[in-house]
């Protein structure tokens, strides 16, 4: 971190707010040499504590750079591993609870442009908009003011941008932890005056755990991408010349080969995919569409917790039964 960003940063801490050009300086001074460093990110964070007040200007740059420091400060890009998860929830949970709202948008943003990511990361989210929800305190209750219990507006929306993105346990995949998640606040507001987005949330979110499906390839872990990388990057292995070579030497097997890179990188010459690999998702699709006898005891069990039948149980089970 250089010492001017220091100085920016501690100047904007003590007068408890940043305007428009002390961001700019600050968005200058951290992207001076192309990368948002520890230092930097951690100065960030204790200004954003420190502030009384947060423009949309400084909301807009801390969610940027936050962001590009756990996706992209080091390689891979755009991927979070357990050991970032773990420092961005320290960074947020210093005090216990979440203090902003930029600080949860910067999360949710986070997961949204991961293209994986670890649970415990949208665990977190998750609990944070529950606790929330159950004790009507938090910074989306109108800054931290307290409320009734019910579902707002923003948080429904967070919840469904959370559940739904790419970087967790699958691609857009809902994990059993936020369908039972889904269920407990169901039961808490039932009877509460719920944003208009709730309901639509809770059908889709607890049949897409029960009907959706994921590729058990659909994403490559942090280890794998840095090591796909790290071989093509490998300058002593020659891996172009080496290809250009078995190529060029066995002409024979260039049509099979150029076929078989074209699987690995996105493109095959002289036609689509070979069919087995659509035949492939659809059997998955088909399969994960099956209510299994151990989800149907699931969903049993998670009706039946609260001792009634409501109108949302109803319309969820009408849409299993429709397939979905």
């Amino acid at each position: 971190m250089t010492t001017h960003f220091k100085d920016l940063a501690n100047a904007a801490a003590v007068d408890r707010k940043v305007d428009a050009q002390e961001v700019l300086a600050l968005r200058r001074q951290g992207w001076g040499d192309g990368i948002i460093a520890r230092d930097e990110a951690e100065a960030l964070f204790a200004l954003n504590n420190a502030l009384d007040q947060r423009d949309q200007e400084w909301c807009d740059f801390f969610v940027e750079a936050i962001g590009e420091f756990v996706l992209n400060g080091t390689p891979p890009r755009l991927q979070c591993d357990a050991a970032e998860a773990r420092w961005l929830i320290a960074q947020v949970d210093h005090d216990g609870i979440v203090d902003s709202v930029v600080e949860l948008e910067t999360i949710v943003r986070i997961i949204e442009r991961a293209e994986n990511g670890p649970a415990i990361l949208k665990d977190y989210v998750v609990e944070q908009i529950e606790r929330e929800v159950l004790t009507g305190t938090g910074p989306t209750r109108c800054g931290g003011e307290l409320s009734d219990t019910h579902i707002t507006s923003a948080e429904a929306k967070i919840l469904r941008r959370v559940v739904f993105a790419s970087g967790g346990c699958g691609p857009a995949a809902v994990s059993r932890f936020e369908a039972e998640m889904l269920f407990r606040l169901k039961d808490a507001t039932i009877s509460a005056a719920n944003a208009p987005e709730w309901e639509q949330l809770f059908l889709d979110g607890v049949s897409n755990y029960l009907t959706g499906f994921t590729m058990a390839n659909a994403q490559l872990d942090h280890d794998r991408k840095l090591e796909l990388q790290s071989f093509i990057a490998d300058s002593d292995a020659n891996v172009g010349r080496f290809i250009g070579k078995m190529v060029r030497g066995a002409p024979n097997v260039s049509q099979n080969f150029a076929n078989a890179m074209g699987v690995v990188f996105g493109k095959r010459k002289g036609g689509p995919l070979p069919e087995s690999t659509g035949k492939n998702i659809v059997a998955a699709s088909i399969e994960g569409a099956k209510v299994t006898q151990a989800e149907k005891d699931w969903v049993n069990a998670m009706v039946e917790a609260d001792g009634e039948l409501d109108d949302l149980e109803r319309r969820l089970i009408a849409r299993i039964a429709k397939g979905g």
